[in-house]
């Protein structure tokens, strides 16, 4: 009999600032004999989000191909950051998202007899977090791949089905239908209001309505959606603002309040101190990409301003691998006084001058024993929403309002309300900029990059470094071992 990872992840206090995500692995169990209540269905919807997570947290997809990095102590770079994917090289395989998908059509197969007659608005709200986790896992693996196999029926045990890749037209036509009934689902919970964040470590209302706002941007200018895609990311941004989030007064809360009591994110991942890094049982390693940004002391010594540094003890903690990169720091530079720069890097002063960048964005948490980089990984946030809502408004040559929305970002940035030229061109090419001040390595810098080089502001192959010279597709080359474990698949454009 095939069998099923299950994951069991018990809800603590959050006014207590406890662990979320206290995981208790229950193996050996299997799909006809553990969904025999309706109790069972809680606990496993949970048990998906650890997935949610570690797609969240790895950078390599996100972060590593664009410009916001660049070596420092310790360097972990590989293919990714130096563009040179090929089938055989930092090629995907994509069974840990085929893994997630396959627990959400699990839950919504083995769901569907029970009537939760005594709670039905719990039923709704285990169906729409399902839906919206769907939808995340098939929104993260296309603008990865492109065209995707669209499996929609459970899988149980490690075999994935043998399918082909439907376009990424279909993927996103799913997409769009998963996170349409989970927004409906949410709605018709009874005494709906889209202000309540039972979680902000969980689909909400607003949650579905901010990743349904990334996709129609995508769609839009990366599969050529155009305006009808614009105004529905327009609209889905309408009601996140009904949710009752604000941004932070002052900018150094962004990243280091966690996420239950932060009143600017709407969706994050949850990390807790010591928490293991070995991986999760079924769920690939969960070390905090964090890490790899932070200096360790004996890296950092003789650092004539060392307190004001975010150094860990040992290695254990920082791996000192990143600083942040000369072309992001050109960006900052437009705006001399701007406030975030310190809650986004610091440059080590040593007696021979300056030296590494570090990056200050996610500081951790400073211990009595050492620092430790247990921020929360935000996935959304209000000021990430305004620029979205600003880069549709620009898209549609809506120039005035978007200029609206990139000001209600400079508000707390000491840079003032935005003065330049209000052309098309010339607001876009500012709000991909300001993204790259507001969001620095906060993991969406490529996916912003493809999208403003699909609309026309810019050309990557000029614009990222490691890019210029090279052909390398926006898309990554799927493995070789996924091409010999199905004779239906085709390898991604560009790499045959």
């Amino acid at each position: 009999m095939k069998k099923i990872f299950l994951f069991s992840l018990l809800l603590a206090s959050l006014a207590a600032c406890k662990s979320i995500l206290d995981i208790k692995p229950q193996s050996s169990i299997t799909d006809e004999n553990y969904f025999s209540n309706e109790s069972d269905f809680e606990p496993y919807v949970t048990g998906i989000y650890p997935f949610m997570r570690f797609f969240a947290n790895n950078v390599t997809y996100g972060t590593e191909r664009g410009e916001e990095l660049v070596p420092a102590l310790n360097s972990r770079f590989g293919t990714a950051w130096n563009q040179i994917l090929s089938p055989t090289t930092g090629a995907i395989n994509y069974n840990d998202w085929y893994k997630a998908i396959g627990n959400c059509n699990l839950l919504l197969e083995k769901i569907a007899p029970f009537p939760f007659t005594s709670n039905p608005d719990l039923r709704k709200k285990i169906l729409a977090e399902t839906y919206s986790l769907r939808a995340y896992f098939y929104f993260h693996l296309s603008r990865v791949i492109g065209d995707a196999p669209l499996m929609l029926q459970a899988v149980v045990g490690d075999n994935v089905p043998v399918l082909p890749r439907s376009s990424a037209a279909e993927v996103f036509k799913q997409i769009n239908a998963d996170l349409d009934t989970a927004i409906s689902l949410f709605r018709s919970v009874g005494s709906f209001n889209p202000a309540t964040y039972t979680s902000k470590y969980r689909f909400t209302y607003g949650a579905a309505q901010a990743l349904k706002a990334d996709v129609k941007l995508w769609s839009a200018k990366v599969l050529g959606g155009g305006a009808a895609d614009f105004n529905a990311a327009i609209a889905a941004i309408d009601e996140v603002e009904k949710t009752g989030v604000t941004l932070n007064a002052d900018f150094k809360n962004v990243t280091t309040v966690r996420a239950a009591t932060n009143p600017e994110v709407i969706l994050a991942a949850f990390f807790l101190r010591d928490e293991p890094t070995t991986g999760i049982s079924g769920i690939p390693n969960t070390t905090p990409y964090v890490m790899n940004a932070l200096p360790y002391k004996t890296g950092v010594q003789g650092a004539l301003n060392l307190d004001s540094l975010p150094y860990c003890e040992t290695t254990a903690n920082g791996q000192g691998a990143y600083q942040i990169s000369p072309a992001s720091r050109a960006l900052f530079a437009k705006y001399p006084n701007d406030k975030r720069v310190p809650f986004t890097w610091v440059t080590e002063r040593q007696t021979t001058g300056p030296k590494i960048s570090w990056i200050t964005k996610y500081p951790g948490t400073r211990y009595v024993d050492d620092r430790v980089p247990d921020n929360d990984i935000i996935m959304y946030r209000l000021a990430d929403i305004f620029l979205m809502k600003a880069e549709a408004y620009a898209a549609l040559d809506q120039t005035g309002p978007a200029i609206q929305y990139l000001d209600k970002v400079r508000v707390r940035t000491g840079n003032g309300p935005y003065t330049g030229a209000t052309d098309k061109l010339t607001v876009e090419k500012e709000l991909l900029d300001e993204r790259g001040r507001e969001l620095y390595f906060e993991n969406k810098r490529w996916y912003d990059l493809v999208r403003f080089h699909k609309g026309g502001t810019l050309d990557i192959y000029k614009y990222i470094p490691n890019l210029v010279g090279k052909t390398t597709p926006i898309y990554w080359p799927l493995n070789i071992t996924v091409m010999a474990n199905n004779d239906l698949i085709t390898q991604t454009e560009g790499y045959n």
